[in-house]
Protein backbone atom coordinates (compact mmCIF):
# COMPACT_ATOMS: atom_id res chain seq x y z
CA UNK A 1 0.00 0.00 0.00
CA UNK A 2 1.17 3.43 0.78
CA UNK A 3 0.19 4.72 -3.09
CA UNK A 4 -2.69 7.14 -3.64
CA UNK A 5 -4.25 5.64 -6.14
CA UNK A 6 -6.52 8.21 -8.40
CA UNK A 7 -10.06 6.11 -7.91
CA UNK A 8 -9.61 7.13 -4.00
CA UNK A 9 -9.03 10.37 -5.00
CA UNK A 10 -11.40 11.02 -6.97
CA UNK A 11 -13.73 9.65 -4.15
CA UNK A 12 -12.55 12.57 -2.37
CA UNK A 13 -12.57 15.24 -5.20
CA UNK A 14 -15.76 16.96 -5.45
CA UNK A 15 -14.81 20.46 -6.59
CA UNK A 16 -11.38 20.73 -7.41
CA UNK A 17 -7.97 18.69 -8.04
CA UNK A 18 -4.85 18.07 -6.39
CA UNK A 19 -2.48 20.59 -7.58
CA UNK A 20 -0.06 17.43 -9.23
CA UNK A 21 -2.76 16.82 -11.49
CA UNK A 22 -3.52 20.12 -12.70
CA UNK A 23 -1.20 19.86 -16.58
CA UNK A 24 0.00 23.20 -18.23
CA UNK A 25 -1.36 25.54 -19.90
CA UNK A 26 -0.46 24.08 -23.10
CA UNK A 27 -1.09 21.28 -22.18
CA UNK A 28 -5.09 21.48 -20.82
CA UNK A 29 -7.64 19.52 -22.59
CA UNK A 30 -9.58 23.27 -22.50
CA UNK A 31 -6.99 25.38 -24.25
CA UNK A 32 -5.53 23.26 -26.45
CA UNK A 33 -8.13 21.49 -28.20
CA UNK A 34 -9.43 22.90 -32.07
CA UNK A 35 -13.66 23.19 -30.30
CA UNK A 36 -16.17 22.12 -32.64
CA UNK A 37 -14.32 19.84 -34.72
CA UNK A 38 -14.28 16.32 -34.44
CA UNK A 39 -11.45 14.04 -36.39
CA UNK A 40 -13.20 11.29 -38.98
CA UNK A 41 -10.56 8.93 -38.67
CA UNK A 42 -10.97 6.73 -41.38
CA UNK A 43 -12.93 3.12 -40.66
CA UNK A 44 -11.77 0.29 -42.78
CA UNK A 45 -13.87 -2.67 -43.40
CA UNK A 46 -12.22 -5.74 -42.84
CA UNK A 47 -14.32 -8.13 -43.89
CA UNK A 48 -14.35 -6.58 -47.59
CA UNK A 49 -13.51 -9.34 -50.13
CA UNK A 50 -11.52 -6.61 -51.97
CA UNK A 51 -8.02 -7.20 -50.66
CA UNK A 52 -6.07 -4.73 -52.72
CA UNK A 53 -9.02 -1.97 -51.20
CA UNK A 54 -8.44 -2.50 -48.11
CA UNK A 55 -4.62 -2.74 -48.34
CA UNK A 56 -5.05 0.70 -50.05
CA UNK A 57 -7.11 2.11 -47.16
CA UNK A 58 -5.03 0.65 -44.59
CA UNK A 59 -1.97 2.26 -46.02
CA UNK A 60 -3.45 5.58 -46.46
CA UNK A 61 -5.10 5.65 -42.73
CA UNK A 62 -1.21 4.04 -41.38
CA UNK A 63 0.76 6.81 -43.66
CA UNK A 64 -1.10 10.10 -42.85
CA UNK A 65 -2.84 9.26 -39.73
CA UNK A 66 -1.08 6.44 -37.49
CA UNK A 67 -4.79 5.80 -36.63
CA UNK A 68 -8.15 4.01 -37.96
CA UNK A 69 -10.82 1.91 -36.78
CA UNK A 70 -12.01 -1.15 -37.95
CA UNK A 71 -15.21 -2.96 -38.59
CA UNK A 72 -16.66 -5.98 -39.13
CA UNK A 73 -12.91 -7.91 -37.87
CA UNK A 74 -14.62 -10.90 -36.73
CA UNK A 75 -14.13 -10.46 -32.63
CA UNK A 76 -17.61 -11.32 -31.41
CA UNK A 77 -19.83 -8.31 -29.70
CA UNK A 78 -20.66 -10.98 -26.72
CA UNK A 79 -16.76 -11.58 -26.46
CA UNK A 80 -15.75 -7.97 -26.36
CA UNK A 81 -19.04 -7.14 -23.89
CA UNK A 82 -17.58 -10.08 -21.51
CA UNK A 83 -13.99 -8.90 -21.68
CA UNK A 84 -15.28 -5.05 -20.55
CA UNK A 85 -17.26 -6.43 -18.23
CA UNK A 86 -14.85 -7.99 -16.09
CA UNK A 87 -12.16 -5.43 -16.34
CA UNK A 88 -15.12 -2.97 -15.25
CA UNK A 89 -15.90 -5.32 -12.02
CA UNK A 90 -11.98 -5.37 -11.24
CA UNK A 91 -11.76 -1.86 -10.59
CA UNK A 92 -14.75 -1.61 -8.88
CA UNK A 93 -13.53 -4.11 -6.15
CA UNK A 94 -12.50 -3.15 -2.76
CA UNK A 95 -8.85 -1.19 -2.47
CA UNK A 96 -7.37 -3.92 -0.89
CA UNK A 97 -8.22 -6.77 -3.20
CA UNK A 98 -6.78 -4.43 -6.05
CA UNK A 99 -3.77 -4.15 -3.96
CA UNK A 100 -3.26 -7.44 -4.19
CA UNK A 101 -2.27 -7.30 -7.70
CA UNK A 102 -0.27 -4.44 -7.69
CA UNK A 103 3.12 -4.07 -8.77
CA UNK A 104 5.64 -4.19 -6.36
CA UNK A 105 8.13 -0.94 -5.71
CA UNK A 106 10.90 -1.14 -8.12
CA UNK A 107 9.79 -3.91 -10.03
CA UNK A 108 11.28 -4.16 -13.53
CA UNK A 109 7.90 -5.55 -14.92
CA UNK A 110 5.27 -3.22 -15.82
CA UNK A 111 2.67 -6.30 -15.33
CA UNK A 112 0.16 -5.49 -12.11
CA UNK A 113 -2.50 -2.80 -10.87
CA UNK A 114 -0.83 1.02 -10.57
CA UNK A 115 -0.90 4.59 -11.40
CA UNK A 116 2.60 5.54 -12.26
CA UNK A 117 3.98 4.11 -15.63
CA UNK A 118 7.04 6.26 -16.57
CA UNK A 119 8.73 9.26 -15.19
CA UNK A 120 6.17 12.31 -14.69
CA UNK A 121 7.59 15.32 -16.85
CA UNK A 122 7.70 18.27 -14.21
CA UNK A 123 6.02 16.24 -11.55
CA UNK A 124 2.37 16.35 -13.28
CA UNK A 125 0.80 13.18 -12.79
CA UNK A 126 -2.12 11.53 -14.98
CA UNK A 127 -5.87 10.91 -13.85
CA UNK A 128 -5.93 6.97 -14.41
CA UNK A 129 -5.15 3.48 -12.33
CA UNK A 130 -4.22 1.16 -14.50
CA UNK A 131 -4.30 -3.12 -14.59
CA UNK A 132 -1.48 -4.44 -16.86
CA UNK A 133 -1.03 -8.09 -18.06
CA UNK A 134 -0.13 -10.22 -20.68
CA UNK A 135 -2.79 -12.42 -22.45
CA UNK A 136 -0.16 -14.02 -25.44
CA UNK A 137 1.17 -16.10 -25.62
CA UNK A 138 0.88 -18.87 -23.27
CA UNK A 139 4.56 -18.91 -22.36
CA UNK A 140 4.85 -15.25 -21.71
CA UNK A 141 1.70 -15.29 -19.49
CA UNK A 142 2.05 -14.99 -15.72
CA UNK A 143 -1.46 -15.26 -13.68
CA UNK A 144 -0.42 -13.87 -11.15
CA UNK A 145 -1.37 -10.13 -12.35
CA UNK A 146 -4.73 -11.89 -13.39
CA UNK A 147 -7.41 -10.66 -10.82
CA UNK A 148 -9.12 -13.82 -9.95
CA UNK A 149 -12.29 -12.33 -9.20
CA UNK A 150 -15.02 -11.72 -10.50
CA UNK A 151 -14.40 -15.67 -11.36
CA UNK A 152 -14.85 -15.35 -15.04
CA UNK A 153 -11.47 -12.76 -15.42
CA UNK A 154 -9.72 -15.19 -17.21
CA UNK A 155 -12.15 -17.32 -19.32
CA UNK A 156 -13.02 -13.75 -20.74
CA UNK A 157 -9.71 -12.45 -21.39
CA UNK A 158 -8.37 -15.50 -22.95
CA UNK A 159 -11.59 -15.56 -25.29
CA UNK A 160 -10.42 -12.57 -26.36
CA UNK A 161 -6.50 -13.32 -26.92
CA UNK A 162 -8.05 -16.19 -29.04
CA UNK A 163 -10.14 -14.21 -31.43
CA UNK A 164 -7.48 -11.30 -31.39
CA UNK A 165 -4.80 -13.64 -33.50
CA UNK A 166 -7.00 -13.42 -36.30
CA UNK A 167 -7.45 -9.53 -36.60
CA UNK A 168 -3.42 -8.90 -36.12
CA UNK A 169 -2.81 -11.45 -38.36
CA UNK A 170 -4.80 -9.56 -41.44
CA UNK A 171 -3.27 -5.87 -40.18
CA UNK A 172 0.17 -7.32 -40.64
CA UNK A 173 -0.10 -8.57 -43.78
CA UNK A 174 -2.31 -5.95 -45.23
CA UNK A 175 0.68 -3.49 -43.49
CA UNK A 176 3.18 -5.88 -45.43
CA UNK A 177 1.72 -5.83 -48.61
CA UNK A 178 1.61 -2.41 -48.46
CA UNK A 179 5.18 -1.95 -48.51
CA UNK A 180 5.80 -3.92 -51.32
CA UNK A 181 7.06 -7.07 -49.01
CA UNK A 182 5.29 -10.44 -48.75
CA UNK A 183 2.24 -10.72 -46.52
CA UNK A 184 4.70 -12.23 -43.96
CA UNK A 185 7.15 -10.38 -43.51
CA UNK A 186 6.11 -7.49 -41.57
CA UNK A 187 4.80 -10.53 -39.15
CA UNK A 188 8.16 -11.77 -39.21
CA UNK A 189 10.34 -8.55 -38.40
CA UNK A 190 8.46 -8.49 -35.05
CA UNK A 191 8.80 -12.03 -33.83
CA UNK A 192 6.56 -13.75 -35.52
CA UNK A 193 3.95 -16.25 -33.55
CA UNK A 194 6.27 -15.14 -30.57
CA UNK A 195 4.90 -11.70 -30.57
CA UNK A 196 3.61 -10.83 -27.09
CA UNK A 197 -0.18 -9.16 -26.65
CA UNK A 198 -0.11 -6.98 -23.70
CA UNK A 199 -3.30 -5.63 -21.85
CA UNK A 200 -3.43 -2.45 -20.20
CA UNK A 201 -7.32 -1.39 -18.61
CA UNK A 202 -7.26 2.54 -18.31
CA UNK A 203 -9.71 3.34 -15.44
CA UNK A 204 -10.46 7.18 -15.37
CA UNK A 205 -12.51 7.91 -12.96
CA UNK A 206 -14.51 10.80 -12.62
CA UNK A 207 -13.05 13.85 -12.70
CA UNK A 208 -14.50 17.52 -11.20
CA UNK A 209 -11.64 19.87 -13.52
CA UNK A 210 -11.43 17.88 -16.90
CA UNK A 211 -10.40 20.81 -18.34
CA UNK A 212 -7.76 20.63 -16.30
CA UNK A 213 -6.30 17.33 -16.34
CA UNK A 214 -5.27 14.60 -18.75
CA UNK A 215 -5.90 10.72 -18.39
CA UNK A 216 -2.73 9.88 -20.09
CA UNK A 217 -0.80 13.03 -21.68
CA UNK A 218 0.25 13.28 -25.00
CA UNK A 219 2.66 9.88 -26.31
CA UNK A 220 3.05 7.72 -29.13
CA UNK A 221 2.82 3.85 -28.42
CA UNK A 222 5.98 1.94 -27.68
CA UNK A 223 4.17 -1.66 -29.19
CA UNK A 224 3.91 -2.69 -32.77
CA UNK A 225 0.27 -1.93 -33.35
CA UNK A 226 -2.19 -1.19 -30.66
CA UNK A 227 -5.74 -2.49 -30.98
CA UNK A 228 -8.21 -1.03 -28.64
CA UNK A 229 -11.83 -0.87 -27.31
CA UNK A 230 -13.18 1.78 -24.91
CA UNK A 231 -16.33 2.33 -22.83
CA UNK A 232 -19.19 4.66 -24.51
CA UNK A 233 -17.56 7.36 -22.53
CA UNK A 234 -15.73 9.51 -25.56
CA UNK A 235 -12.00 10.90 -24.32
CA UNK A 236 -9.68 9.76 -27.02
CA UNK A 237 -7.91 12.91 -28.92
CA UNK A 238 -5.70 12.54 -31.96
CA UNK A 239 -2.62 15.26 -32.71
CA UNK A 240 -2.78 15.88 -36.73
CA UNK A 241 -0.92 18.86 -37.98
CA UNK A 242 0.07 20.06 -34.67
CA UNK A 243 -3.70 20.77 -33.69
CA UNK A 244 -5.79 18.09 -31.13
CA UNK A 245 -9.25 16.83 -31.96
CA UNK A 246 -11.41 14.62 -30.39
CA UNK A 247 -11.49 11.03 -32.24
CA UNK A 248 -15.46 10.10 -31.87
CA UNK A 249 -15.30 6.45 -31.58
CA UNK A 250 -17.63 4.30 -33.98
CA UNK A 251 -19.54 1.47 -32.02
CA UNK A 252 -18.11 -2.27 -32.03
CA UNK A 253 -15.38 -1.01 -34.21
CA UNK A 254 -11.61 -1.99 -32.75
CA UNK A 255 -9.37 1.30 -32.46
CA UNK A 256 -6.05 1.07 -34.59
CA UNK A 257 -3.19 2.66 -33.36
CA UNK A 258 -0.05 2.32 -35.60
CA UNK A 259 3.31 2.32 -33.19
CA UNK A 260 6.69 2.93 -32.57
CA UNK A 261 8.43 -0.11 -33.87
CA UNK A 262 5.59 -0.58 -36.98
CA UNK A 263 6.86 3.14 -38.30
CA UNK A 264 10.86 2.11 -37.86
CA UNK A 265 10.32 -1.55 -39.22
CA UNK A 266 8.60 0.32 -42.52
CA UNK A 267 11.95 3.21 -42.31
CA UNK A 268 9.09 6.13 -41.45
CA UNK A 269 6.47 5.31 -44.21
CA UNK A 270 4.11 4.26 -41.38
CA UNK A 271 3.53 6.86 -38.90
CA UNK A 272 3.43 6.17 -35.10
CA UNK A 273 0.40 8.63 -33.67
CA UNK A 274 0.53 11.28 -31.66
CA UNK A 275 -2.62 10.83 -28.99
CA UNK A 276 -3.73 11.50 -25.51
CA UNK A 277 -6.63 10.93 -23.24
CA UNK A 278 -9.26 13.11 -21.59
CA UNK A 279 -11.49 12.64 -18.76
CA UNK A 280 -15.12 13.42 -18.02
CA UNK A 281 -16.75 14.89 -15.21
CA UNK A 282 -20.17 13.22 -14.93
CA UNK A 283 -18.72 9.36 -16.27
CA UNK A 284 -15.51 6.78 -15.63
CA UNK A 285 -14.55 6.19 -18.71
CA UNK A 286 -12.33 3.00 -19.41
CA UNK A 287 -10.45 1.50 -22.04
CA UNK A 288 -8.62 -1.61 -23.26
CA UNK A 289 -5.46 -1.40 -25.41
CA UNK A 290 -3.61 -4.66 -26.59
CA UNK A 291 0.02 -3.22 -26.87
CA UNK A 292 1.25 -6.29 -29.92
CA UNK A 293 4.45 -6.08 -29.40
CA UNK A 294 8.22 -7.94 -30.38
CA UNK A 295 9.17 -10.00 -27.91
CA UNK A 296 11.64 -7.96 -25.64
CA UNK A 297 14.73 -9.56 -26.53
CA UNK A 298 14.29 -9.12 -30.51
CA UNK A 299 16.13 -6.36 -32.24
CA UNK A 300 13.84 -4.44 -34.37
CA UNK A 301 15.16 -1.75 -37.22
CA UNK A 302 14.12 -0.70 -41.00
CA UNK A 303 13.24 -3.99 -42.65
CA UNK A 304 16.30 -4.61 -44.63
CA UNK A 305 14.30 -4.31 -47.85
CA UNK A 306 12.99 -1.09 -47.25
CA UNK A 307 16.73 0.70 -47.25
CA UNK A 308 18.89 1.42 -49.79
CA UNK A 309 21.19 4.03 -51.26
CA UNK A 310 18.42 6.24 -51.77
CA UNK A 311 16.47 5.52 -48.73
CA UNK A 312 18.75 5.12 -46.25
CA UNK A 313 17.93 3.93 -42.62
CA UNK A 314 15.93 6.34 -40.47
CA UNK A 315 16.07 4.57 -37.29
CA UNK A 316 18.85 2.81 -35.34
CA UNK A 317 18.23 -0.84 -34.34
CA UNK A 318 17.68 -1.75 -31.32
CA UNK A 319 16.10 -4.91 -28.88
CA UNK A 320 12.50 -3.67 -28.05
CA UNK A 321 13.20 -3.85 -24.19
CA UNK A 322 16.11 -1.13 -24.50
CA UNK A 323 13.54 0.72 -26.83
CA UNK A 324 11.07 0.97 -23.91
CA UNK A 325 13.82 1.38 -20.67
CA UNK A 326 14.90 4.65 -23.25
CA UNK A 327 11.25 5.85 -23.68
CA UNK A 328 9.45 4.94 -20.36
CA UNK A 329 12.65 7.06 -18.67
CA UNK A 330 12.85 9.65 -21.06
CA UNK A 331 16.38 8.93 -22.08
CA UNK A 332 18.35 9.26 -25.54
CA UNK A 333 16.72 6.46 -27.70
Amino acid sequence: MGVERVQEIANFSKETIPEEFIRTTYEQPALTTVQGTVLEVPVIDLSDPDEEKVVRAIVDASSNWGMFQVVNHGIPRETVGKLKEVGKAFFELPPHEKEAYAKSPGSQSIEGYGTKLQREVEGKKAWVDHLFHKIWPPSEINYQFWPKNPPSYRKNNEEYAKHMHGVVNKLFRCLSLGLGLEGNEMKEAMGGDNMVYLLKINYYPQCPRPNLALGVPAHTDMSAITILVPNDVQGLQACKDDHWYDVEYIPNALIVHIGDQVEIVSNGKYKSVLHRAKVNKEKTRISWPVFVEPPSDLEVGPHPKLVNEANPPKFKSKKYSQYCFCKLNKTPK
